[in-house]
C-alpha cells in the first residue's frame, strides 16, 4: 500500500479552505510564542487546546496541534540561542552551542542556522511520516490481539528504558498509567473497578483532563515554586548584528551532521516515550564524536547547534509514524495528540489511512506546511519572541489556569473532570518533584487499555495454550524479542559501566 494519488484532490481542497489555513497560521505562530517561553512546552499547549478543538472540522483541529507540536519544539531554541534560556527540553543541547554563538557576534548566524536545520529535520521527517505510515498501516492489519498486547508492552518497557534516570522510575510511572486506566467499569464483565460508588468514574478515568493535570497545573505548580524561590537576575540580551544565514564554508561543514542528525531524529521519534531531548543529545553526542574538532563543542561550534536543532525537530514526524499506524504514542506529545484523533472519531491504523484518507493525509502535508512557515516566521519574529518570553510569570500563570479549568469542563459539562484535572495537577506536582515521569503515566493509561484487551482476547483465542499460542505467531516473537532488548539493554550497559568496560 503506497500513497493513494487519488484522494490527493480532496486533500488539497481541505487545506485550501479557509479554516485550515487560519489554523496553520495560527498554530506556528502560537507554537513558536508558547515554546519560547521558559516552561512551557508543546505538549501543554496541545493539552491545553485540544478541547477548543471540539467544534473544529478534524482537519483543521490536527493542522492546529500538529503545527504547535513543531514549532513549539523550534521556538524553544530562539530563547536558547539569544539568552541561554531554553523554553523547551529539546532546547536544551541547542544553548550550548548557540549562545556562545551569540555572545561573540554571531548570533544572527546562529538563529539562521538553527531555523533553516529545524525546517530540514522537520520537513524530513514529515516526508518520511507521508512515505512510511500508509504501508506501516498495511501491516497494522496482521496484527491480533497477542500482537497489539505485546505492541503495548514494547510501549511500556521502552518507557521505562529511556526514563531519565532510574529505570525503576520509570517502570513505577507507567504502574501506575495502567492502574488509572482500570478505573471503570470492565469491558468484557461489566463489573465496576475502582469506582467507589462514583457513577462519574464507571466509565473510567477522562484522559484530557488528566493530561492537562499532569502537564500544565503541574508546570505552573513547579514555576510558582522555582520563582519564588530564585533570587531576581536580570536577563542580558546581547545585540544581533552581523549575517543571518552561514556562508558557504559553514554549510559544507554542517551538511552531514544535518543529514546524519535527521536520521537520527526519525529514528528516536519513532521510540515510544523518546522525544526531542533525548534525540537533541544523541546527534549532539554523535556530532561530536565525529567532529574533526571536538574539543570546540561548547564552546560555540556551529555543528553542535546543527545536529541539536536538526534532531529535535525531526523527531515530530517519527513520533507520529507509530501513533498513526498503531495508535502507539512515540513521545508525551503524541500522546496528547491521540486524544484529540480519539475526540474527532479518528482511530490509527490501516482504516486511517483508507476511509479517512482525505483527513490524514491533509494533516501530514499540513505539518509539512507548517515546518516551511515556521522557518518564514521564525527568522522574521525572533526579536519579537524574545520580548514575549520576557512576559512575567504572574501573567501567564491565571491565564494557564484559567484555561486548563474551561478546557477540562468542556469535555462533558462536568465539574467532576475539573477535580480530576486538579488532582492530577497535584500528582503531577509531587512526580515531577521526585523526578518521576509524567509522560511515562500519559502513556500507559492510552496503551493500558489496549494491552488489557489484547490479552484478555489472546488467552480466549488461545484455547488455554497461551505461550504455544504466541510462539506460533511470527510477529509476536519478534516484539517479544524486542520486549527482551529494551529490558537488557539498559541494564547491560550500567554492568559494564561499574566493569569499566567501553559502551
Amino acid at each position: 500500500m503506497g500513497i493513494d494519488f487519488t484522494v490527493l484532490s480532496s486533500v488539497i481542497a481541505e487545506l485550501a479552505s479557509f479554516d485550515v489555513i487560519l489554523m496553520l497560521f495560527a498554530g506556528v505562530i502560537g507554537g513558536i510564542f508558547l515554546g519560547s517561553l521558559p516552561g512551557l512546552s508543546a505538549t501543554m499547549g496541545i493539552a491545553l487546546l485540544i478541547p477548543i478543538t471540539f467544534g473544529m472540522e478534524p482537519v483543521a483541529a490536527l493542522v492546529l496541534l500538529s503545527a504547535i507540536y513543531t514549532s513549539a519544539i523550534f521556538g524553544g531554541s530562539i530563547t536558547a540561542i539569544l539568552i541561554h534560556t531554553p523554553g523547551t527540553p529539546s532546547s536544551a543541547a541547542t544553548a550550548m552551542d548557540g549562545y556562545q554563538m551569540t555572545l561573540r557576534g554571531e548570533g544572527l548566524k546562529a538563529l539562521g542556522t538553527s531555523t533553516v536545520c529545524s525546517v530540514i529535520g522537520g520537513v524530513v521527517s514529515a516526508i518520511a511520516l507521508l512515505i512510511l505510515a500508509p504501508p506501516l498501516a498495511q501491516i497494522s492489519l496482521k496484527f491480533s490481539a497477542p500482537e497489539y498486547f505485546l505492541m503495548a508492552v514494547f510501549g511500556l518497557t521502552i518507557i521505562a528504558s529511556l526514563s531519565t534516570g532510574a529505570m525503576i522510575k520509570g517502570l513505577a510511572g507507567g504502574l501506575f498509567g495502567l492502574l488509572v486506566g482500570l478505573v471503570g467499569v470492565d469491558m468484557m464483565t461489566a463489573y465496576p473497578r475502582f469506582t467507589f460508588g462514583k457513577a462519574e468514574l464507571e466509565n473510567g478515568i477522562s484522559l484530557i483532563p488528566a493530561m492537562i493535570g499532569l502537564f500544565s497545573i503541574s508546570q505552573v505548580l513547579m514555576q510558582a515554586e522555582i520563582l519564588h524561590s530564585a533570587k531576581k537576575k536580570e536577563t542580558v540580551v546581547v545585540e544581533l548584528k552581523g549575517k543571518v544565514f552561514p556562508d558557504k564554508k559553514d554549510w559544507l561543514k554542517i551538511w552531514p551532521t544535518v543529514t546524519k542528525s535527521s536520521v537520527i531524529g526519525l529514528l528516536v521519534g519513532i521510540l515510544p516515550g523518546a522525544g526531542g531531548d533525548v534525540a537533541s543529545w544523541v546527534a549532539y553526542n554523535e556530532a561530536k564524536r565525529g567532529s574533526k574538532n571536538p574539543e570546540n563543542f561548547g564552546k560555540g561550534e556551529i555543528e553542535g547547534l546543527a545536529a541539536a536543532e536538526t534532531a529535535n525537530n525531526a523527531v515530530t514526524g517519527g513520533a507520529m509514524i507509530p501513533l498513526l499506524t498503531l495508535g502507539i504514542p512515540g513521545s508525551a506529545a503524541t500522546a496528547v495528540m491521540l486524544g484529540g484523533l480519539y475526540i474527532h472519531g479518528l482511530k490509527p491504523g490501516h482504516e486511517l489511512f483508507t476511509q479517512n484518507a482525505n483527513i490524514i493525509y491533509a494533516v501530514i502535508i499540513g505539518l509539512i506546511l507548517a515546518n516551511i512557515l515556521m522557518g518564514i516566521f521564525g527568522l522574521t519574529m525572533a526579536r519579537q519572541v524574545v520580548k514575549v518570553a520576557s512576559i512575567p510569570f504572574y501573567i501567564l500563570a491565571p491565564v494557564i489556569i484559567v484555561l486548563s479549568v474551561v478546557g477540562s469542563y468542556a469535555i462533558n459539562n462536568n465539574m467532576f473532570d475539573v477535580y480530576v484535572m486538579v488532582a492530577f495537577g497535584l500528582i503531577g506536582y509531587l512526580m515531577r518533584k521526585t523526578n518521576f515521569s509524567t509522560a511515562a503515566v500519559v502513556i500507559a493509561m492510552i496503551l493500558g487499555s489496549m494491552a488489557e484487551i489484547g490479552y484478555r482476547q489472546a488467552i480466549v483465542m488461545s484455547k488455554g495454550d497461551v505461550l504455544a499460542y504466541y510462539f506460533s505467531r511470527p510477529i509476536s516473537i519478534i516484539l517479544m524479542v524486542l520486549i527482551a532488548l529494551a529490558l537488557l539493554t539498559p541494564l547491560l550497559q550500567k554492568w559494564k559501566s561499574r566493569k569499566g568496560i567501553k559502551v
